[in-house]
Formats: structure tokens, sequence, C-alpha cells
């Protein structure tokens, strides 16, 4: 291969707008306890979950 035929390639900056599904964990007693709880913002993030969608906000033009 001749030197310099590949292409250099550049790093993008982008800023993501993300949804994602996730499971979260609360102790409770009840179920209506349980849901009062993470409505408060209780609990911790069991598994990250799966994007849901994903959509392109901002490319920021500027390679670094």
């Amino acid at each position: 291969m001749v030197a310099g035929a590949l292409k250099k390639l550049k790093t993008f900056h982008a800023t993501m707008q993300v949804m994602r599904t996730e499971e979260w964990c609360v102790e409770a007693e009840t179920p209506e306890q349980a849901r009062a709880l993470l409505a408060a913002g209780s609990g911790h993030r069991c598994t990250a979950g799966e994007c849901m969608q994903a959509e392109l906000v901002t490319l920021h033009d500027q390679p670094s």
C-alpha cells in the first residue's frame, strides 16, 4: 500500500439526547411505599437498561 493512501480520521464530538429504560430497586414494606420512595428519588439503579432512543442534538464541527 502506498504511504499516505489511508485517510486520517478525525474525532468529532457531539451532544446526544438518549432515552433508556432502567431497572431501579428500593427497600420498602409495601408496593405503595416503594412507589412513593422511587417517585421521591430514593433507591438505586439495578441495571443500566437498554437504549430506547438516541438523537443527535449538536455536532461540534471542530475535530479534536
